[in-house]
């Protein structure tokens, strides 16, 4: 009788310890989870943008486009920078294909019909905003399809490329 009430005794102990560590990693999983869809951000080009527009309005985005330059306005009394991009390939092959990313930012530019948004940000001019750099920003679509970017990063690829063959001569 007494073997079997220790046995009994050590069965519960475990059951009770193989449930705290259950609840646990359900914990641990529950706050993966939620954090991870918490921060979660679509990547879009300018054409998915623009095809899912009711699907993302309001929703955390990152999106990449090339800057038309003749669409800069800047209001330096409210620090309001507006300006259009118009969609660039999302792909390398398809980057590969337009020559390289400095000609598919030329080429996006030029094209009247590829999509193209508005873009407002608030803050300074960054240095490298100029036709043809390539945008990636952070931030939100409205209900009337204009971006509002709460992050603005330039990448601008025909400053770098003439440093290019010397790097490589090392020189």
């Amino acid at each position: 009788m007494e073997e079997t009430t220790i046995t009994q005794t050590g069965s519960r102990n475990r059951m009770k310890f193989i449930m705290g560590g259950a609840m646990i990693v359900a914990a641990v999983i529950y706050l993966i989870v939620s954090s991870t869809q918490a921060s979660a951000q679509y990547f879009l080009t300018i054409n998915e943008l623009v095809a899912k527009t009711d699907e993302v309005a309001d929703r955390d985005l990152r999106i990449s486009g090339a800057v038309i330059g003749d669409s800069i306005v800047y209001d330096r009394d409210n620090l309001l920078l507006t300006f259009d991009v118009a969609h660039v390939p999302g792909d390398n092959a398809d980057l590969d294909a337009e020559g390289g990313l400095a000609a598919a930012l030329h080429a996006a530019v030029v094209d009247p019909t590829r999509s193209r948004i508005t873009v407002v940000y608030e803050g300074p001019v960054p240095d490298l905003l100029q036709n043809e750099a390539q945008a990636i920003m952070t931030g939100r679509l409205d209900s009337e399809g204009v971006f509002h970017a709460d992050e603005l990063l330039l990448k601008c690829p025909t400053k770098y490329e003439e440093a290019v063959p010397e790097q490589v001569s090392g020189n």
